[in-house]
């Protein structure tokens, strides 16, 4: 439809041009007045358009309408877009519009990237002005301009000639103020309340206003409609069921209204609420909170109540911020009273700080070899509500909190261990204490500390075994064993170590060596004895242990090694045996070493003593007696 020029007051109200869901916006305005009307042949009903935000991917469009103010006929024979997002729809060109005529062109925007972006469309025609240019712009965003809480709005069964309204809540999205225009119903049962929702309507940033939509079934069956919210273009689906008259149940609601009291901001404080159904059955379409820090709790809808019957549910209030706070549970059904209302009220209050306890009230270590440390466990406990420790502050350095990392907060009724350390540096007693900064109503509790160092008695140093005893061990050849020094007390440094024989030897040493308290170290003993017959020593270990020189008994028995040289040599002929002489030298005096001739060409000499050299010869005898000469002398060395 179109308005006439004189009717038009306002280029930013929308008029509705189709009442259809996603409907266009039809957009009527006067040439500017800085534009000399006459000089232009066709002209625009507006020379910008602004579409705000829209989501992406959806589309949006409005309608202008161009006009031939001319005395002659003029032919529209192309639209240019400089910007793929922005269209012109509508127009069969080439577009023959007399004098005095108009066409409708809707103008579309499809938002593809997250930002503001422009346009120009321009439309060529044989007009006096042969280049027509609209402006267009809008703005891409990811969610809708406008929620609705619920995003459909079911009426149940409604009797015919009855009423039923539910509440629908729709919210700014929008970081700017957003307004809100006249809403449109589809689907001539539905229809809104206007008086009480009062539009057009500015929204700030958050806020919510709350529209009470009404379904009155003419007939019987199933009706469908829905809500239109123009400017974002937001739908709203609506149904119903229209029955046969009957009479209808009433629905009641024990208690008639909660009052939680004081509840601290960011808890959550619950009350039980009864719906019953009286007279006849009542089926609960919808239940809607007015504000969202009120929150019904295990209800499936629709539900349906049978007469005489009644059904319980939690309603819960979680304040965000310190202040009274009011709302309501609307329920829908098809009970008589149907939008029955269940006030509701309660008061957020800023929670009460903490109290931070620790325990035991005081540390007291005892004495304390210097040097050494020693632990306790510290246990805090937060009661009434959470603290959070900033931090922790020790007045001695001889104390110290181990594994604590700060800030930290502690639930309300829970607690925290730690160990505290105490390491003295000196003797003497040591006093102290640690400060717990903290939110707690108690910040800065401290908690006493005491400790006395005391000079650390000297350990003790053992070996294992108490002794060492080796057995035989073939003289020149070298056995071992091990043995452990461990520190029993306190810690020991062995200066030194001393073995009172030669043949006894300690490797792998490295001195001064310090042995922690309660640690071992472990070397080998070495015993290499250098002739035969038992061997006794020991091992001596210079320390600070109050045992300053311990020592180890170390035995051993030297043996002898049996060799044998064997001998063999190439048989004579006509000889009834041989003899075998050995001496000490090549040249110098040989000795029989046989008792009888032997018949065979080989002899072994069991006689030889270690580390010896000896030179040996054979002869050979007839059977005559008589003896041949020697032969030449070999050397045999014994190891």
């Amino acid at each position: 439809m179109r308005l006439p020029q004189s009717s038009i007051r306002s280029l930013v109200v929308p008029t509705i041009h189709l009442l259809i869901i996603g409907l266009a916006l039809a957009i009527f305005c006067t040439v500017p007045a800085s534009v000399d009307a006459a000089a232009q042949q066709l002209v625009c009903t507006r020379t910008q358009i602004e579409f705000g935000a829209v989501v992406l991917g959806q589309t949006e469009t409005m309608l202008v309408t161009l006009t031939n103010t001319g005395n002659t006929s003029v032919t529209i024979s192309a639209t240019a877009v400089s910007n793929t997002e922005f269209a012109a729809i509508g127009l069969n060109l080439p577009l023959a519009l007399p004098a005095g005529q108009s066409a409708d062109v809707s103008i579309s925007f499809t938002p593809t990237s997250l930002r503001w972006t422009g346009s120009t469309i321009k439309f060529s025609s044989n007009a006096s002005n042969a280049i027509l240019v609209l402006d267009v712009g809008g703005t891409g965003v990811n969610s809708e301009s406008v929620t609705a809480s619920p995003s459909a709005l079911s009426f149940g069964q409604v009797a015919i000639g009855a009423k039923s309204t539910l509440p629908i809540v729709l919210t700014n999205a929008r970081p700017w103020a957003l307004t809100l225009w006249p809403l449109q119903t589809v689907g001539g049962e539905f229809s809104i309340n206007t008086s009480a929702d009062a539009f057009p309507l500015t929204l700030a940033r958050g806020q919510s206003v709350t529209v009470n939509v009404t379904f009155a079934p003419k007939s019987a069956g199933l009706t469908g409609g829905g809500l239109f919210i123009p400017g974002p273009a937001l739908a709203i689906p609506l149904v119903g069921t229209g029955t046969a008259a009957t009479t209808p149940g009433q629905l009641t609601i024990t208690p008639a209204s909660l009052n939680f009291g004081s509840v601290p901001n960011g808890t959550t404080a619950t009350q039980s609420v009864s719906l019953s159904a009286v007279g006849s059955s009542v089926t609960v379409s919808s239940i809607v909170s007015s504000a969202s820090q009120f929150a019904l709790n295990g209800a499936t809808l629709p539900m349906t109540i049978a007469a005489g019957q009644s059904v319980s549910f939690n309603v819960a209030f979680t304040p965000k911020n310190s202040g009274t706070v009011s709302g309501s549970l609307s329920l829908a059904s098809n009970a008589s009273n149907s939008g029955t209302a269940e006030p509701l009220t309660g008061t957020g209050t800023a929670p009460a700080p903490g109290q931070l306890t620790v325990t035991p009230a005081s540390l007291n270590f005892g004495s304390v070899p210097n040097g050494t440390t020693v632990t306790q466990s510290v246990s805090l406990s937060a009661v009434g509500s959470s603290v959070t420790v900033s931090s922790i502050v020790s007045s001695a350095s001889q104390f110290a909190l181990n594994g604590a990392t700060f800030p930290m907060t502690i639930a309300a009724g829970q607690s925290i261990s730690f160990n505290v350390a105490f390491t003295p540096k000196s003797s003497g007693a040591v006093s102290g204490s640690l400060s717990f900064a903290s939110n707690a109503s108690n910040s800065g509790t401290a908690e006493p500390l005491t400790g006395t160092g005391t000079a650390p008695a000297p350990g003790q140093l053992t070996i294992t075994p108490a002794s060492l005893n080796f057995g035989s061990v073939p003289d020149g050849t070298t056995t071992t064993q091990s043995i452990s020094l461990s520190a029993v007390g306190s810690s020991v440094t062995v200066s030194s170590s001393a073995s009172s024989s030669s043949q006894f030897v300690l490797n792998g040493a490295t001195f001064p060596m310090t042995i922690a308290a309660g640690q071992s170290v472990s070397f080998n003993v070495a015993f290499t004895p250098q002739s035969s017959g038992t061997v006794s020593g020991s091992l001596s270990f210079a320390s600070n242990a109050s045992s300053s020189s311990t020592p180890e008994s170390l035995t051993g028995i030297g043996t002898a090694t049996q060799y044998n040289v064997n001998l063999s040599w190439n048989p004579s002929s006509d000889v009834t045996g041989y003899n075998v002489y050995r001496g000490t030298t090549a040249t110098g005096k040989f000795a029989k070493i046989n008792s009888s001739v032997n018949p065979n060409t080989a002899y072994t000499d069991s006689t030889v003593v270690s580390g010896q050299t000896y030179y040996y010869a054979a002869t050979s005898v007839a059977s005559s007696g008589q003896e041949s000469a020697l032969s030449t002398p070999v050397a045999a060395s014994v190891p």
